[in-house]
């Protein structure tokens, strides 16, 4: 178990590249047990290629990344452990079609954790009502909303009871009157002392439930702070740009 005073995330000088393109320019980020971090900044400012690394989705060329005591490498069993104790929530649903909601949410928890059967649906309904869509757990991806499928995918990563939650973009690809649904459950979730880092333009949301923000521009951490401090004087000027942007769009 993790020392409280010891960070459950930490990146020092984490650094990643795309061909010639230097994606993260080493970064440095301490998450502690229970902090709730919304990560924001412009399109390509290398955000989702952050918390991508977090649990390998992307490998970083150089820096180091520990995750709860485990220093992430291309290591099976490192690896597995990391994966284990961090769920991930995509933009798009990532939901397979040809199962039903169920399903979807007891297959992890069946293949990877051994549950049988019963205690697997057990604790697919337990989520799917705290996600609160337990009356969907028969139905097909394709019968259910944008925020309800969310809802599932989100539903589907509590399954396998992680200690830490990564958003990328979770409402973007919704529409209007179903971001507050997803919404919701992600502020529900904050509330209950899930760790969290969550990538989102949704700067209500932000000022809510984050303990920390982080401003992203061109691969670097550019600000850090509690929200009331960075929104009402922040210390970067390509910080108050964004932030102007955002909220007069």
């Amino acid at each position: 178990m993790t020392d409280p005073k010891t960070p459950l995330i930490t990146m020092r000088d984490v650094s990643k590249y795309f061909g010639d393109f230097q994606a993260l320019k080493a970064v440095n980020l301490d998450v502690a047990l229970g902090e709730r971090v919304v990560v924001c900044g412009p399109s390509g400012s290398g955000k989702s290629t952050l918390i991508r690394c977090i649990n390998r989705l992307e490998a970083h060329e150089s820096g180091e990344i520990v995750v709860d005591g485990t220093i992430l490498t291309d290591n099976k069993e490192s690896l597995d452990k990391i994966r284990g104790n961090v769920g991930m929530v995509f933009q798009q649903f990532n939901l397979f079609p040809h199962l039903t909601v169920l399903e979807n949410l007891t297959l992890g928890p069946r293949r990877v954790l051994g549950l049988s059967d019963v205690e697997a649906d057990e604790r697919g309904m337990k989520y799917l009502e705290r996600v609160q869509i337990p009356d969907q757990a028969g139905k097909f991806p394709r019968q259910l909303s944008g925020g309800q499928q969310q809802r599932v995918a989100i539903a589907r990563s509590l399954c396998m009871e992680p200690r830490i939650l990564l958003f990328d973009e979770p409402t973007s690809a919704l529409d209007p009157e179903m971001i507050a649904e997803v919404l919701d459950v992600m502020t529900e979730l904050a509330s209950s002392g899930m760790t969290m880092i969550v990538v989102t333009h949704e700067m209500g949301f932000a000022r809510r439930v984050a303990d920390t923000m982080v401003f992203m521009d061109k691969g670097e951490i550019v600000e850090v702070g509690p929200p009331e401090d960075v929104f009402t004087a922040p210390k970067s000027q390509r910080f108050a740009t964004f932030l102007q942007q955002i909220l007069n769009h």
